[in-house]
């Protein structure tokens, strides 16, 4: 029988209301349980939110200082659970366990990073246009936020999100996708035994029409930080936008990485093998379309057909697997129609294509690394968003053509070039219309001491980890103090300079 787990509510472990729950299996092996899950609903979510508005006053007045050491702490526990976490990553969400070990490794360190915000947290003073008067710019939280997070990673955009959040004095309602509620758990569960305060953080579990939605549609959630899909973003900031309410929304993504014929072929190779393949292609940052010159095409793709044939599909437990399956049944149909789709479009399908049967293969959603060539920048193929193990291989005549073509779809998350020369290379940073570009590496592998986060149909235009988390999560408050002791009026009250 699977142990049953609770939303975390008020510094309590407790059921939802309905007592509806839900399982949590493995997509290698579907028959495994990890968990049942509250399917919690807009009573649930209400309860979440009174108790983040009733820590509010308390958490806000704690010294940044101390806010941060929860965060350190966390981090400290992550550290010591990491095997164990990496491991319950791969069960619940597939990813090999040394993908695990990574993503546990990133909440680590956005914890070591963030924490050493809490004694930082510039704001700004300024001189005044006044004799006698001080002005300053200080950072002040937004109040309770919702947080609803994908299941591709399932430790560290949490953590991307709730660490900054705390640190500037916000309390949480967190909501994670209903593909990984363990691994949110047991994210939760650390900062209960680092000794957060109660109702600071409250986690419920669910799907989104049922909690999601209802986190949006709150007055009192001040922010919604979402990462997901384009077409939920844009009904999120729809809702939000009527209550003025501000977002930060992390969405799709169509990442193009462009070899010119001068790259090194043995190191852009094995980019676009990990860059396509990595996370079975799920991410949002994931190199669904290479882009190659004409003059090394051929070798190219032959070589990296040759190199795709080699991956070992499985387990992610397993030694040596370095594929895992896609997240569940409905992830796995979608990937098959767009082969399908790019067939239709007059595609060639290199390598691939298909569901893997046989054996293991039949317990869980495993497909086949697949490769697609001749394909034209207005296929679909090349156009949408597919998240799966899925490359579209796209040649073209020269730089400016590869720009064009890298350009032309409504995302721009991730980018890279492979290419020795630096003047070209430069070109390409300034003109690839991405919020993240890579020179002579794959679209994968942001840091979080840097903005994360895209342009176009990626994004709203806001970024997560570096110095931004901070910014999204407080609102700049202008003061003014006047010590002459007199009335000053400031020069937009008057026609002339004070004096």
């Amino acid at each position: 029988m699977a142990e049953v787990y609770h939303n975390y509510i008020g510094g309590k472990w407790v059921p939802s209301q309905n007592g509806d729950t839900f399982e949590s299996c493995n997509p290698a092996c579907t028959s495994e349980v990890i968990g049942v899950f509250q399917r919690s609903n807009k009573q649930d979510v209400i309860s979440a939110i009174d108790a983040a508005h009733a820590a509010l006053p308390g958490w806000m007045s704690t010294p940044a200082p101390i806010r941060a050491s929860y965060v350190r702490r966390v981090g400290q526990l992550l550290e010591r659970d990491k095997e164990a976490l990496a491991q319950l990553e791969t069960r619940e969400m597939g990813k090999v366990v040394e993908e695990g070990r990574g993503d546990v490794q990133e909440g680590i360190d956005m914890a070591d990073y963030i924490s050493g915000e809490g004694r930082r947290m510039f704001g700004e003073t300024v001189p005044s246009e006044l004799r006698d008067k001080f002005a300053m710019m200080v950072r002040q939280p937004l109040g309770v936020v919702g947080l609803i997070t994908p299941w591709n990673f399932p430790v560290a955009i949490p953590t991307w999100k709730i660490f900054p959040a705390l640190v500037t004095g916000n309390t949480i309602v967190f909501k994670p996708a209903e593909d990984t509620p363990a691994a949110a758990t047991a994210l939760v569960k650390l900062f209960e035994e680092a000794g957060l305060p109660a109702g600071v953080l409250n986690l419920v579990t669910g799907y989104g029409p049922e909690a999601g939605a209802p986190i949006v549609e709150d007055a009192r959630i001040r922010m919604i930080s979402f990462t997901g899909s384009s077409a939920v973003g844009r009904e999120i900031a729809a809702k939000a936008g009527r209550d003025l309410k501000k977002t930060m929304l992390e969405l799709g993504g169509k990442n193009p990485m462009i070899v010119m014929p001068d790259a090194d072929l043995d190191l852009a190779l094995e980019g676009a093998l990990w860059g396509a393949f990595g996370t079975t292609g799920q991410r949002c940052t994931a190199t669904s379309r290479i882009i190659v010159h004409r003059d090394i095409a051929d070798e190219f793709t032959t070589r990296l057909i040759q190199q795709a044939k080699s991956l070992k599909v499985g387990y992610g437990l397993e030694p040596g697997v370095q594929v895992g399956p896609l997240i569940n049944a409905q992830q796995l149909q979608t990937v098959d129609e767009y082969v399908q789709i790019g067939k239709q479009e007059g595609a060639s399908l290199l390598l691939g294509g298909k569901r893997l049967t046989g054996g293991s293969y039949d317990n869980g959603y495993f497909y086949a690394p697949t490769i697609f060539g001749d394909v034209n920048y207005r296929m679909r193929i090349a156009q949408e968003e597919i998240f799966g193990p899925v490359v579209a291989v796209m040649p073209v005549s020269s730089y400016d053509e590869a720009i064009q073509v890298a350009n032309s779809t409504e995302y721009g998350l991730s980018s890279s070039i492979y290419t020795r020369d630096v003047n070209l290379a430069f070109r390409a940073m300034r003109d690839m219309e991405a919020g993240i570009s890579y020179v002579n590496a794959p679209t994968i592998g942001a840091e979080i001491q840097l903005p994360f986060g895209g342009v176009k149909a990626t994004g709203n235009g806001h970024r997560e980890a570096g110095t931004s988390a901070i910014k999204e999560f407080t609102e700049p408050k202008a003061i003014y103090v006047d010590y002459s002791g007199r009335l000053q009026r400031a020069q937009i009250d008057v026609e002339h300079h004070a004096s």
